[in-house]
């Protein structure tokens, strides 16, 4: 478990550090994000950590950290199934899941499947949260 003052670090230190190639810039992370991205590098010692926060496309408040996209690259990966892969990344992320988050997309690979495919998949457009935009009485 990570203690309140390694997460304040890590959420302050988030903007400046990154595993991936794609997530330069100067976008604010929120505390939600920091610690997802701090309990999967502990857990998983990943070689790439790609999050992002899709919350804006979706019916919730400006702000949210509610529905993620995450691809994670670790050799720990190797022999497990897609399965096994995506129980490690629930295991990590339980109190998250139980909370926070709403939504969480999975791409677990190993670091040869990541050079064969090295991107984040897209997400669909969010069909909103109401039986009415989504044509049903």
């Amino acid at each position: 478990m990570l203690s309140g003052r390694l997460i304040r670090r890590l959420v302050s230190m988030a903007g400046r550090v990154c595993l991936s190639r794609s997530c330069a810039g100067s976008r604010t992370v929120g505390p939600v994000e920091a610690t997802i991205r701090a309990k999967l590098e502990q857990a998983l010692s990943p070689e790439v950590l790609e999050l992002r926060n899709e919350s804006g496309g979706h019916a919730v408040p400006a702000g949210s950290e509610t529905h993620f996209r995450v691809a994670v690259v670790s050799s720990r990966f190797e022999g497990l199934s897609p399965l096994q892969r995506h129980r490690l990344v629930h295991a990590a992320l339980s109190e998250e899941l139980a909370g926070p988050i709403h939504a969480l997309a999975i791409q677990a690979r190993t670091p040869a499947q990541w050079r064969e495919n090295p991107q984040l998949d897209s997400s669909p457009a969010c069909l909103g949260g109401s039986k009415k935009t989504r044509g049903t009485p």
